[in-house]
């Protein structure tokens, strides 16, 4: 377990951060947090690890933004992930200090200068990629290495996912052709790299990207030794169910087959919340009820920041210390509750309610 906590909560979160317990409600009974907590379930970080090794048929790379906290790096790692997609120089560095034999790629489109430079000299990255012919000038100017790959980065169209990646970086495929080329021309090894969109939910939309990445390769004339078709894999939130990873990979493996790509190609995906999301819980306390309105420690300036971005419903369950156990009401007990966060900005309010016992109450702690 790990808490979100304030400075002077400091000593006991050392204390804490020591402990072990079974589940979110033993460290509730031991603990009474009156701060939000992370609890992190590290069996169920391995085994997703291990499941997404398994079944796709190429190299996965967690993306580290999606949480980069040592404990959730250290169990994935244990599952087996030794690629990682660093979207930073503090990323790119933790990873590499954490584990002697991870792989790290710098994988934002537009990165500082200096941090190139460090990257390349200091934590031996030889994985960029780019969007813009610009882009390119720099990673050129700031690396000494001739031995490096350049992917260059397809903006694809919405697909359909919870929130499109592609309004912000992404080269047209006129634009991606040529950088393709250039990079080529230079002498650097190639990739092409895209990303379909956020919580996507929709398996044929990699193969609609991936038939993009054709035509585009068609274009440009380039053999690539790297095809990295990111994110986007989902989870499940309430009333969200998701297709089987399996859906996933068929679409990807038509998509791939329908390509003429050099025998040795190396397929990347870059999995962030399908590894995480079910691996680890947040823990907060209602501090006040007004009727079916309930006031938390947490909100959408801290831990809560994605429901409020893009209305998924997470799921909630109560837990209350006199049990010590999560309560498990009938389902007629059970009633919608509107969530507002710590701060004084009325914009700080969950889109979705949360549903809970109708006795909750001050005190009262959610997972």
């Amino acid at each position: 377990m790990i808490s979100a906590k304030s400075s002077g909560e400091r000593r006991v979160d050392r204390a804490a951060n020591r402990r072990v317990f079974a589940d979110a409600a033993a460290m509730v009974a031991a603990l009474t947090p009156s701060y939000p907590v992370y609890c992190l379930r590290p069996q169920i970080l391995r085994r997703q690890a291990g499941l997404f090794l398994e079944a796709f048929p190429g190299r996965v790379l967690y993306a580290v933004k999606c949480n980069p906290h040592p404990r959730i790096l250290q169990a994935l790692h244990e599952g087996g992930i030794r690629h990682f997609d660093t979207a930073s120089l503090p990323e790119i560095a933790l990873v590499r200090e954490q584990f002697r034999d991870a792989h790290a790629y710098f994988m934002h489109p537009v990165k500082i200068r200096p941090h190139i430079k460090t990257a390349e000299h200091v934590y031996d990255i030889t994985h960029f990629v780019v969007d813009h012919m610009d882009e390119l000038e720099k990673v050129m100017e700031e690396t000494d290495n001739e031995d490096l790959t350049i992917f260059v980065r397809l903006a694809t169209p919405e697909l359909g996912g919870a929130y499109d990646l592609s309004q912000k970086f992404g080269a047209t495929p006129d634009e991606a052709a040529a950088l393709l080329r250039r990079a080529e021309k230079e002498g650097y090894t190639v990739g092409l790299a895209f990303h379909v969109g956020s919580q996507m939910l929709n398996p044929w939309a990699y193969k609609k990207a991936l038939e993009m990445a054709g035509a585009v390769l068609e274009q440009a004339g380039v053999q690539i030794q790297y095809l990295d078709i990111g994110g986007g894999f989902p989870a499940p939130y309430v009333g969200q169910p998701v297709p089987e990873l399996e859906a996933f990979i068929e679409q990807i493996e038509e998509g791939r087959r329908q390509l003429k790509l050099r025998r040795d190609c190396v397929l990347m995906c870059e999995p962030g919340r399908a590894l995480v999301a079910n691996g680890c819980s947040l823990i907060v306390q209602v501090q006040l009820r007004k009727g079916d309105r309930l006031y938390i420690n947490d909100g959408i300036y801290g831990s809560l920041s994605e429901p409020a971005l893009i209305k998924i419903q997470m799921p909630a369950r109560l837990i209350r210390s006199a049990e010590s156990v999560a309560l498990e009401p009938e389902a007629g007990t059970l009633k919608d509750f509107t969530i507002y966060g710590p701060t004084c900005d009325s914009f700080d309010k969950l889109p979705t309610p949360f549903r809970l016992p109708e006795n909750v109450r001050e005190g009262d702690w959610i997972e």
